[in-house]
């Protein structure tokens, strides 16, 4: 698309340089001042700084903690011993909790026995005392008039 030999010029462009406008710098407004009569003087502190500058300034008290009088001092022991009792009265409660259930299972299990029992008797007391009434169906044997051999009854 280029001959070989074309000579080729590099484009120049106008390059604008911007340099930054230092603004002057801005002084407070002077505030009104309102004289006001501290209750006490407060201390001036002045702290000179490495570079030899001095800065004046009034010294800020920390905040002052409870009193600690006004909390009632409780021992570690005594927490122990606390922690220590309502742990062994829910270990008895849980106790005689696990003993009642263990009752109520115990009477509940001999009821359900003494039910079993007393169904099942009364299933061979109907079996018993109903075939003596009724003499239909079946065969009788009079064991005392047979005479048993090998097994065979004659009579």
């Amino acid at each position: 698309m280029y001959p070989e030999h074309t000579p080729h010029v590099p484009v120049q462009r106008a390059v604008e340089v911007h340099q930054p406008t230092p603004y002057p710098p801005a002084v407070p407004a002077a505030a009104p001042v309102v004289p006001v009569q501290p209750n006490a003087v407060p201390a001036v502190a002045s702290i000179v700084l490495p570079d030899g500058r001095v800065v004046t300034g009034y010294a800020i008290n920390p905040a002052q903690p409870e009193s600690v009088a006004a909390k009632p001092a409780v021992s570690r022991t005594a927490v122990n011993i606390a922690l220590g009792g309502a742990g062994f009265l829910a270990v008895c409660g849980g106790l005689v909790l696990l003993t009642s259930f263990i009752a109520a299972l115990t009477a509940f299990i001999t009821q359900l026995i003494i039910l079993a029992a007393v169904i099942f008797g009364g299933w061979i007391a109907v079996q018993i005392l109903g075939t003596r009434g009724h003499r239909g169906g079946g065969t009788t044997v009079n064991i005392r008039k047979a005479v048993i051999k090998r097994n065979h009854f004659h009579g």
